[in-house]
């Protein structure tokens, strides 16, 4: 049913031939005495069928030369007194204004027709039967009625599938839209990942590396633990960008353990190797938080220990702080400082292209919350981050470092 429905809305110029044959069969061409000759009968009959084949083309025109000739037909007398095989030919050219939406042609079409029948009941009434002058006008309503009934129900059903159509299209937009801004979205939190992972890891090797050069005369043990301490945040680098380059090739792979709360207190320990150390506190209860954002707290801490590696002098001691708040609670929300004092030697100095803190301002935001960082009143400097728990399932996402 499906194939001859579209078969057949693909030739509409099936339906037009069989249109022009059903107007031309019903009114036989012939030889009578109160007709007019059958050369004009042709001639007449041709202009009120064959114009049909182009009325989707041209309806108005077609819509006039019928017209005109249902005229002739009437004056001339080409079938008698007969008017209704002109008036099948105006009904069907009715129908295609209709369909067409040409509402004020279709009403001068069926006021001219209404004219037409209203005088010939007139012109025949000393000829005609009663009932033939009652059933030939009240034939003639119900035809162009149908006809009109007929093209407003399927120019409102082909309005229906269009919009139905339209909608459609739009939907499949906005999913592809959707899509793409998923993608975007999904991108920029790789980044940021990747970001997190390579500058952490990378500061952190770079500085202990330079501090076993200038301790492997005064302390050969201390060149080992620092090296141990390169390998180990090589290892940790390695695999975390291994994951990541994992999902990107395959992001419904399955993710292993990622870092959260509880690995604080590792990544403090490595920073504080060859520098002055850094204290690491806690506060409220870490139970009841989402695996997401632990992820955020811990890649909070570790931005903020990347710039104070990264920037701080060496021997300025440094204060880890992460206030967990009260589990269970309602407007629970997790603070977290990252702090370094002045120092007295020349900081590491090395470069940086400003992204961290704008990534982590970006992945802050998701969670609903705010970054501070700036100047401390003793020369030091500070990172502050304010997340709420509440908000964390907007951000909870699968996350892939």
């Amino acid at each position: 049913m499906d194939r001859c429905t579209r078969w057949w809305h693909s030739h509409p110029w099936v339906s037009d031939v069989l249109l022009a044959t059903a107007v031309a069969v019903p009114p036989r061409v012939g030889a009578h005495p109160e007709w007019r000759p059958v050369p004009v009968q042709i001639v007449v009959m041709a202009f009120l069928v064959l114009p049909l084949l182009a009325r989707r083309r041209h309806p108005r025109l077609v819509a006039v030369v019928v017209a005109a000739a249902g005229l002739v037909q009437f004056a001339g007398q080409v079938w008698g007194d007969e008017i209704q095989r002109g008036n099948v030919a105006l009904a069907a050219v009715l129908y295609t204004l209709v369909v067409r939406g040409l509402v004020r042609d279709a009403a001068r079409l069926a006021a001219f027709a209404a004219g037409l029948t209203l005088v010939w009941a007139v012109s025949t009434y000393p000829q005609v039967d009663a009932d033939v002058r009652v059933m030939t006008p009240g034939a003639t309503a119900l035809l162009f009625a149908s006809a009109a009934l007929l093209g407003a129900f399927n120019r409102s059903r082909r309005e229906y599938l269009a919009e139905v159509e339209r909608r459609a299209r739009l939907a499949e937009s906005e999913r592809e839209a959707l899509a793409r801004a998923a993608v975007a979205e999904e991108r920029a939190r790789v980044a940021r990942e990747i970001h997190d992972v390579l500058a952490h890891s990378v500061s952190v090797m770079v500085l202990n590396a330079e501090g076993a050069k200038l301790v492997r005369h005064a302390d050969p043990a201390a060149v080992d633990r620092t090296l141990d301490i390169v390998s180990e945040t090589g290892r940790a680098a390695l695999h975390d960008l291994r994951v990541l380059l994992e999902v990107l090739r395959a992001p419904e792979a399955a993710l292993g353990p990622q870092p959260g709360s509880r690995d604080i207190g590792e990544l403090v320990a490595r920073c504080s190797l060859g520098r002055a150390p850094i204290d690491y506190t806690t506060t409220g209860e870490s139970d009841g938080l989402p695996a997401s954002f632990t992820l955020q707290v811990y890649r909070v801490v570790q931005e903020g220990l990347t710039n104070l590696v990264k920037h701080a002098a060496p021997d300025a001691a440094g204060t880890v702080h992460v206030d967990f708040g009260a589990a269970h609670t309602a407007g629970r929300r997790v603070r977290i400082e990252v702090r370094n004092a002045a120092g007295t030697a020349a900081p590491a100095g090395l470069p940086s292209a400003g992204q961290g803190l704008r990534g982590l301002e970006e992945r802050v935001a998701m969670f609903g919350g705010r970054v501070h960082a700036g100047a401390t009143s003793d020369g030091g400097f500070a990172l502050r981050a304010d997340l709420p728990v509440d908000r964390a399932g907007a951000g909870n996402r699968p996350v892939a470092a």
